[in-house]
C-alpha cells in the first residue's frame, strides 16, 4: 500500500485477488472510493485492468514529463500476471500497461559476462512481477524485479523490450530501490538469501551481503546516510553501514520465537525504523550508537562503488 503525496488522504492498496483499490481515509465507510472492480460490478463482466493474479507493490509517482492527463500523479502497480500497470484517477479508474514482463534466459558471452536472450523454451511466456522502483533522476526509468530472480531497467517509452537486464539471484526478488543519494545505484534482496548492490551501467553485482540463510524479504535504504540500509530476514532485522563494515551488518536484533519479520523502513524526522511482521503488527525501533554521518558520504560511496567496479573489470580480463 502507499499514501498519495498529491493527496495525503488518498491511501492505495493491492490485494491478493489482483484488485488494486483507493480509499479515503477521510471517510469513515469501509468502502474504497475507486477500485477495479468497478467495472464488474456494474457490468457483471470482469475489467481488462483488473489484474488477474496478486498485486505485489504498488506505489504513486511524480510524472513531470508530457502534457494534460500524461503529467502529475499516476498509481503504477505490478503484479505476479507479469504486468506493471498504470493507473488514472481523473477520469474514473483508467489503466494502461507499461510493460508485460516476459521471461528471459542468459547465455555466457565471450568474458564470461551474461547477455539477455530470448527462447522459446518456457512453459510459459509470462515472468510474474514481484516488485519494482522508479527511477529519482529521470522518472521514466523504473526497475522491474521478477519471480525468477531476473532484474529488468525499463522505460514508460517501451513496453515491448527492456532496457537492460540484472542477472545474479537466484531466487525471487523481493524488493529493488535505487539510491537516494547515487542514481545510477541500487539495492536489491531475494528469497535466495541475499542483498545485492548494484550499478546500472553493470549486469552484474558490484557487492553481494550474506548473513544469514534466510530469505531476505525487504531492504531500504537510509534517507540520511549514502552508506547505510537496513534490511529483513525470516529472522532478524539488520542495519548495515558500508562505511564500516561490508561483511557484517552493524546492528542484528532478533524477533520473538514464532515471529517473523517481513517489512521495514527508515522513519524521516527520526532516528527510528518501522518493521512489519508475520502476526500483524508493526513496531518502532529506536537506532542507538549509529555512526556520525559523514560530511562527504555521498563520496564514500561513490569511491565504494568505483573500487568493486575496478575489481570486477580486472577479473573479466
Amino acid at each position: 500500500m502507499d499514501f498519495s503525496a498529491t493527496n495525503p488522504n488518498l491511501l492505495a492498496v493491492g490485494l491478493y485477488d489482483g484488485t488494486v483499490a483507493i480509499y479515503n481515509v477521510r471517510n469513515t465507510g469501509n468502502d474504497p472510493v475507486l477500485d477495479s472492480l468497478g467495472e464488474i460490478r456494474a457490468t457483471g463482466h470482469e475489467s481488462n485492468g483488473k489484474h488477474s493474479a496478486p498485486v505485489w507493490q504498488l506505489k504513486w509517482i511524480e510524472k513531470d514529463r508530457g502534457s494534460g492527463d500524461e503529467k502529475g500523479e499516476v498509481l503504477v502497480s505490478i503484479s505476479t500476471d507479469g504486468r506493471v500497470t498504470q493507473w488514472m484517477i481523473r477520469k474514473g479508474f483508467e489503466c494502461a500497461d507499461l510493460m508485460k514482463l516476459k521471461r528471459v534466459s542468459t547465455k555466457q558471452g565471450k568474458k564470461g559476462q551474461e547477455t539477455q536472450k530470448k527462447t522459446e523454451a518456457f512453459i510459459s511466456r509470462q515472468a510474474a512481477g514481484m516488485c519494482f522502483d522508479f527511477n529519482a533522476k529521470d522518472p521514466n526509468i523504473y526497475l522491474a524485479g521478477t519471480e525468477e530472480g531476473h532484474i529488468h531497467k525499463c522505460s514508460c517509452s517501451y513496453n515491448e523490450q527492456y532496457l537492460d537486464s540484472y542477472f545474479g539471484h537466484t531466487g525471487p526478488v523481493y524488493k529493488v530501490q535505487w539510491s537516494p543519494f547515487l542514481p545510477d545505484i541500487f539495492l536489491s534482496c531475494s528469497a535466495d538469501w541475499s542483498i545485492r548492490l548494484w550499478s546500472q551501467d553493470q549486469l552484474q553485482p558490484l557487492i553481494n551481503f550474506h548473513s544469514s540463510t534466510k530469505a531476505v524479504m525487504d531492504v531500504c535504504w537510509s534517507p540520511k546516510s549514502a552508506t547505510v540500509f537496513g534490511c529483513v530476514n525470516e529472522g532478524a532485522i539488520e542495519i548495515w553501514d558500508l562505511n564500516v563494515n561490508t561483511l557484517d551488518p552493524i546492528i542484528v536484533s532478533v524477533p520473538a520465537p514464532g515471529v517473523q519479520y517481513s517489512s521495514v523502513i527508515f522513519a524521516y524526522n527520526s532516528d527510528c525504523i518501522l518493521v512489519g511482521d508475520s502476526e500483524g503488527q508493526v513496531s518502532v525501533f529506536q537506532l542507538r550508537v549509529m555512526p556520525t554521518v559523514e560530511n562527504n558520504q555521498v563520496d564514500i560511496l561513490q569511491k565504494l562503488v568505483n573500487q568493486n567496479m575496478a575489481v570486477k573489470g580486472n577479473n573479466k580480463k
